[in-house]
């Protein structure tokens, strides 16, 4: 099966940085979009960003200019690089990998346990 590890969360200060990391890996015969979401106290999980397998980037209205999500095929690896962090931005931060099975061949989407990060004033 496919295994999704998320990593880099913590504690930070309001205008500080952390970089979080999602490694994809098991028997993927294709690793597609991949996206990170978030959910906060008390708010619905929402999406923060994605990034195709090509590099093509979408980014929630409220992380746009602060967050960038990259990734490196080679790795299986996505990244989150957060600045300028807010209050606001405190949430467990989720990796989701969408993959084909190298034996079945079904389309998957899998979720990592994720990652707390946490912004105090």
């Amino acid at each position: 099966q496919v295994q999704v590890v998320e990593s880099g969360g913590g504690l930070v200060q309001t205008g500080g940085s952390l970089r979080l990391s999602c490694v994809a890996s098991g028997r993927i015969s294709s690793l597609n979009t991949m996206g990170w979401y978030r959910r906060g106290p008390g708010q619905q999980r929402e999406l923060v960003a994605t990034i195709t397998r090509g590099g093509r980037t979408n980014y929630a209205d409220s992380v746009k200019g602060r967050f960038t999500i990259s990734r490196d095929n080679a790795k299986n690896t996505a990244y989150l690089q957060m600045n300028d962090l807010k209050p606001e931005d405190t949430a467990v931060y989720s990796c989701s990998a969408q993959c084909n099975d190298a034996v079945t061949y079904k389309y998957l989407v899998v979720w990592g346990q994720g990652t707390l990060v946490t912004v105090s004033p």
